[in-house]
């Protein structure tokens, strides 16, 4: 088993944000137990104090179980699939408070958010996860598509005429090489209704950290690899994405066999028509890995 050397600062944040919310909730448990002890206090205030503070016991032992497990993913590469229950636990009940401590001492909010999509990509990626391509999703916001483009795509995505003028044209592209599912959405409640109709096994989804953080808590526990998008006009309006980090999460996902190109374990490769579509999509990209829009000027 390979160790990394250290975790990368930007996940330090998310994870020391944590840490730091745990000794919080030990400081609130402190001041529950000098309340219990209080003589002034009626025996059934004490009974409660106390199950209060063992129930806060209770998790803040899981979430440290989970923090561990964290680090331990981060640095290993591996999956521990006995920490997952408290990975879980520390995420969703002690993020919000790791959100308001990170905002007590002045650290932005999309910071922290880009941290937790990093480590939550990192704990994926852990997983041998590899799956057919209709089994794999890829979600992404209206807001890539140019705005004063008259075929609205949300819903039906082959409204799009393909002119290149936005991001929305390279998804296809990559929808067609790799066969996989791809929904635009104008919000969670769409992202959603996209998960209840493909009922997908893992998701490669495009937002804003603020969006991309609510989408991978709601998804779990299906597998989701965010990808933030580029804001250059500012956000929910004409955004941009680097198409090579959605297509490498996308390729992460789906088995070697169904990659364009690629040759498999078995000595089968991909589908003509895949390799064709995938090497069109290399082509297009060769003059620079700029975010679309700013390639087309």
């Amino acid at each position: 088993m390979k160790m990394k050397n250290f975790i990368p600062v930007r996940k330090r944040l998310f994870v020391g944000l944590l840490g730091i919310s745990v000794l919080a909730a030990g400081l609130l448990l402190a001041g529950i137990w000098y309340l219990a002890v209080n003589p002034s206090r009626t025996v059934f205030d004490q009974m409660l104090l106390l199950l209060l503070a063992g129930l806060l016991v209770g998790g803040m032992v899981v979430a440290a179980f989970g923090i561990g497990g964290i680090v331990l993913t981060i640095l290993y590469a591996k999956d521990i699939t006995a920490l997952h229950g408290p990975m879980r636990v520390a995420v969703n009940i002690f993020f919000p408070i790791a959100l308001a401590i990170g905002g007590m001492i002045h650290i932005d909010k999309d910071k922290i958010k880009s941290s937790f999509i990093e480590v939550n990509n990192d704990l994926v990626k852990s997983k041998a996860l590899k799956l057919i391509p209709s089994q794999l999703l890829l979600l992404a916001p209206h807001c890539l598509q140019k705005s004063d483009c008259p075929h609205k795509i949300t819903v039906n995505i082959n409204n799009c005429r393909r002119c290149g003028a936005c991001p929305v044209s390279e998804l296809l592209d990559l929808r067609d090489a790799y066969g996989i599912k791809v929904g635009i959405a104008t919000g969670g409640t769409l992202a959603r209704k996209f998960v209840q109709e493909y009922h997908p096994r893992a998701i490669v989804a495009i937002a804003c950290e603020r969006d991309l953080t609510s989408g991978i808590q709601d998804s779990n526990p299906i597998p989701v690899l965010g990808v933030t998008n580029d804001r250059p006009f500012g956000p929910c309006f004409n955004t941009q994405i680097k198409i090579p980090k959605v297509e490498e999460a996308i390729r992460f996902f789906v088995e070697e066999k169904y990659i364009p190109g690629m040759v498999s374990a078995d000595g089968g490769i991909a589908p003509k028509e895949l390799k064709d579509a995938g090497s069109g999509i290399k082509s297009r990209r060769r003059e620079t890995d700029l975010p679309v829009g700013v390639r087309n000027g």
